[in-house]
């Protein structure tokens, strides 16, 4: 094992950790915020990346391609709020139902199973091959930028009374309901956020990686699940600040894709990596349980004698 490989490697991890930190900003948003359990993201994550690489085939400029995506996963986000909302489907079961339907309908997007996108051919905001230059072309620099932008304007839009309707609504929906918020809408505009981030990850994910695939999602969830439990876990205590909090779902997904090529470094098996993730996110849930069952603090005992119920006699005696 040579640590050359792994210091190589780092640049990538960087890039790729970014990336999915946006799709983990988008899971943080349903799992904390809206308290919502959406398995939609694996459909969408592989949504953004396909409608991206058509428009930019067809000739769109690319903002609007990225904006594009956006849209394509705000369009997968209100089709599971409307499944959940209107037609009373429970939140997991809408998300499979739209994930689900996603599969045919990124097969529609493409044509086929995967699509291949060239930086020698199109205008790419993020290149895989300028991961290790020291440039403004550097993927890690341009992906930064775009997540100091998400979360300044999620920390913008969380403060106006819209954005602290839809926290509302994730804390306490009764509640929210007795004060006149409509909670099915509000419920709908975050997953249709949500999804928005993660198809928006999924555009910068298929230019990194030179393509788009209808299997690039799979497993999503667990990945942004991982991000945002290790990020709680670890810098938890030391960020209480709505902006920094988002921040740790990136840093989790950096440590995330560490854990990643350490695994490869250690020369195991890639294929039981999702084994591996199930158990690095099952450890990081239970240490709060452990630590509050097994290493609590125990209170000091009173020095101070306890009074005597007989105190001045017992007369019943």
């Amino acid at each position: 094992m040579n640590i050359m490989h792994l210091v190589n490697a780092l640049p990538g991890v960087a890039a790729l950790g970014l990336i999915w930190g946006i799709m983990a900003i988008g899971v943080y948003i349903t799992y904390r915020i809206l308290d919502v359990a959406d398995l939609t993201v694996d459909g969408t994550m592989a949504t953004g990346g396909a409608t991206f690489i058509m428009l930019t085939m067809a000739g769109v400029p690319l903002p609007a391609a990225l904006l594009g995506a956006f849209l394509a996963g705000m369009l997968a986000g209100l089709v599971t709020g409307l499944f959940h909302t209107a037609c009373g489907i429970p939140a997991i079961l809408a998300g499979i139902l739209t994930q689900l339907a996603l599969y045919s309908v990124n097969l529609r997007i493409m044509g086929q199973a995967n699509r291949p996108i060239s930086s020698r051919q199109y205008t790419l905001l993020v290149d895989q091959q300028s991961v290790r230059s020291l440039s403004l072309e550097n993927p890690i620099f341009t992906v930064a930028i775009f997540v100091i932008m998400i979360i300044a304007l999620l920390y913008w839009f969380f403060g106006t009374e819209l954005g602290s309707s839809l926290r509302s609504t994730g804390s306490n929906p009764n509640m929210s309901r007795a004060q006149g918020i409509n909670t099915n809408f509000t419920t709908v505009l975050g997953l249709m956020l949500s999804n928005g981030l993660v198809a928006l990850s999924s555009a910068l994910l298929a230019q990194y990686q030179g393509f788009a695939d209808v299997n690039m999602g799979r497993g999503a969830i667990v990945i942004g699940l991982a991000a945002v439990i290790i990020g709680e876990v670890i810098f938890g205590k030391l960020f209480h600040n709505f902006a920094l909090k988002l921040l740790t779902v990136v840093f989790g997904a950096m440590l995330y894709y560490l854990v990643y090529q350490v695994v490869i470094w250690l020369g195991l098996n890639t294929d039981d990596m999702k084994l591996i993730t199930a158990l690095i996110v099952a450890v990081f849930l239970a240490l709060p349980y452990w630590k509050g069952k097994y290493f609590r603090v125990k209170p000091a005992k009173s020095l101070s004698k306890p009074e005597s119920k007989l105190e001045g006699g017992d007369h019943n005696a």
